[in-house]
């Protein structure tokens, strides 16, 4: 048996776990115009917030989309195209809300700084702190042409508005929008620059789900606080990294790991609860953290997971096919998201009335609701759940098939090009410290003969068939050349092989796609100092890596272990324009793991100039 919930008490200085109540944002349903008029905007300004993240704290600076964090849930119907100004109306020389400082690595088995709030003595950035409010939102998940979609170079300034539309011709599901601008997405981001947005449609109305006010966002997000001169929490908002190499050969300058903090908000309350009646509730949940991976576990008085009550009905892209229960055991221990995935989820209170249930975030090193900081998890709790008496009952029941519109691909019946993205170990040369997004192009066996290995950019791979390819780096950074040109409406296979290092959630703009595989691959063959591999990074027929089944829906963001190669498919239709796709740790965003792709129409594709295009082969 866990620790009791009265062990989760904190006193002195800490802060008390589960004595806000949970806030829930105002919803905003945007004017569309008679008969799909869209020529009238709806503004949703950009605007400094004084929010209250625990009532321990003295307000927070932070910016706010229509002033509030998180934003307005913004709610749509399927094909009710929309027009939005997203308005900087945060004003010239405003303070920048967030205090960027970075500190030492501790030796191993010591709980990583960044588990405490505070500086610890180092000094904040003066470079971000000069930082003007310079924005740009992107709808994450939206099928909206390229110059609506959030390019992360086409950010604003004070007074200035992003006009974007948004067709919304899509599932009913949950999508969630946030700053991208270039460079210093991790700071907007953490200043409080995020919103959900939902998308209904005739099928999901007719499952008769829990709705009003037993249907709530969960927006996630860790965070961490700085101190005054006594030590005591002051409510500002720290960004606290830590650096694991002080001077980089190959910049000079540091490296860091990406941002994780001691405390956990939902929808910008630090540790809230909430109370339920005795009934079912739908929650529409996002992972809005920079970096955090939560491993969330529903437990129960004595921090035992209980099951039978949690099911997931919905991915990122809308509702899977059939539920999947949530049970806490051997096919899922916990419930993984990664930053940017969003979950559909449906708990059943009807047969708890008068007991507290609580979420939190499992630490690999302990059982779950246990503190585990050598592990980066100091503070496991996240939200609990007061169940009250039974409500009015309405006769809901949980449906066998929740999609009859999902059809999975076929891969043999699906005519696709293919790709294969690296994502590098950090420390292979040329990188500065830092993990890369390498696009590649398959060499010929003629063109391969003459290599000698290792070479920079050169990777071979022995897939499961036993064929040895030979792969060609045609790019690493965001500034190199465009390397994938898609012909709209094409469908593509896009697999991702990680080399060693953090596991990546990656993220492709514009459309959804269906994991296909995973596949365990010994990659001690790629050499980082050569930047290539010396022997072939190999499949591991030995590892079965089964797909979880609650990844068998629509997805838009895909979390790709090291010594994993994962396989997607999916269909670039319904929007032209420049994209991204990059890892959503938004610090290796920043740094370089992101790539732009274009599309276009399959009749301007004849004519392209240069870009790879792939095969199926």
């Amino acid at each position: 048996m866990g620790a009791k919930f009265a062990e989760w008490s904190t006193e002195g200085n800490e802060l008390q776990p589960f004595v806000d109540e949970l806030t829930v944002p105002p919803v905003l349903r945007p004017y569309a115009g008679d008969h799909g008029d869209v020529r009238r905007e709806t503004e949703i300004a950009l605007r400094p917030v004084w929010a209250r993240l625990h009532r321990g704290l003295p307000p927070t600076l932070m910016w706010g989309y229509g002033g509030t964090v998180p934003g307005p849930t913004i709610e749509v119907r399927r094909g009710q195209r929309i027009r939005v100004a997203w308005t900087n109306r945060i004003p010239k020389g405003s303070e920048y809300p967030v205090t960027v400082v970075e500190v030492p690595v501790r030796p191993a088995g010591e709980p990583p700084a960044s588990t405490e709030p505070g500086r610890g003595g180092a000094e904040p950035s003066k470079d971000v702190a000069a930082l003007p409010a310079w924005s740009v939102t992107h709808l994450h998940g939206a099928q909206t042409g390229g110059g609506n979609d959030g390019w992360a170079d086409n950010a604003v300034g004070f007074g200035d508005a992003q006009l974007s539309e948004y067709p919304n011709d899509h599932q009913a599901v949950q999508w969630w929008y946030h700053d991208h601008a270039m460079n210093i997405t991790r700071w907007n981001v953490h200043a409080g620059l995020v919103g959900t947005y939902l998308v209904r449609d005739d099928e999901e109305d007719a499952l008769g789900l829990p709705s009003g006010d037993r249907e709530l966002p969960l927006i996630l997000a860790d965070r961490n606080l700085d101190t005054d001169a006594d030590g005591r929490l002051n409510g500002r908002l720290l960004h606290k990294t830590v650096i694991v190499d002080p001077e980089n050969s190959e910049t000079k300058k540091p490296v860091t790991l990406p941002f994780t903090g001691p405390y956990t908000t939902v929808n910008g309350r630090i540790w809230p609860y909430q109370d339920v009646a005795a009934d079912w509730y739908r929650y529409r949940l996002v992972n809005a953290s920079n970096a955090r991976v939560y491993d969330l576990v529903l437990v129960d008085e004595d921090n035992e997971p209980v099951p039978g009550v949690l099911h997931q009905i919905g991915s990122d892209g809308g509702l899977l096919p059939h539920p999947v229960p949530v049970d806490f055991d051997g096919a899922l221990p916990a419930l993984t998201v990664a930053p940017a995935e969003r979950m559909d989820l449906l708990i059943d209170f009807r047969a708890l009335s008068g007991r507290r249930l609580r979420l939190v975030n499992k630490g690999r090193g302990q059982p779950a609701g246990v503190p585990d900081a050598a592990n980066d998890v100091r503070y496991p709790q996240v939200m609990e759940f007061r169940v009250g008496e039974a409500g009015e009952c309405d006769g809901f029941e949980l449906p066998a098939v929740l999609s009859g519109s999902f059809r999975a691909y076929e891969h043999a019946e699906v005519e696709h090009n293919h790709r294969l993205i690296l994502l590098t170990t950090p420390g292979t040369v040329g990188g500065g410290g830092h993990p890369e997004i390498w696009e590649t192009v398959e060499l010929t066996p003629e063109e391969a003969a003459g290599i000698r290995l290792p070479t920079d950019g050169i990777v071979q791979v022995k897939g499961a068939d036993g064929k040895v390819r030979t792969y060609r780096r045609t790019a690493r950074t965001f500034n190199d050349g465009l390397g994938f040109t898609i012909a709209e409406g094409a469908y593509e296979q896009w697999s991702f092989l990680n080399l060693g290092g953090p596991r990546h959630p990656m993220h492709i703009h514009l459309t959804d796609f269906q994991l296909t595989g995973r596949d365990a691959y010994k990659v001690a063959g790629f050499d980082l100092g050569a930047g290539g591999t010396r022997t072939p990074v190999e499949f591991d027929p030995e590892k079965k890596i089964p797909l979880a089944p609650n990844e068998r829906g629509w997805k838009d963001v895909f979390l790709v272990p090291p010594g994993q190669l994962l396989r997607v498919i999916g269909r670039f239709d319904g929007a032209y324009g420049r994209f991204m796709y990059h890892c959503h740790l938004l610090e290796h965003e920043d740094m370089g793991m992101m790539r732009p792709f274009v599309v276009m129409p399959p009749e301007a594709v004849k004519f392209d100039h240069g870009a790879g295009h792939g095969g199926h082969h």
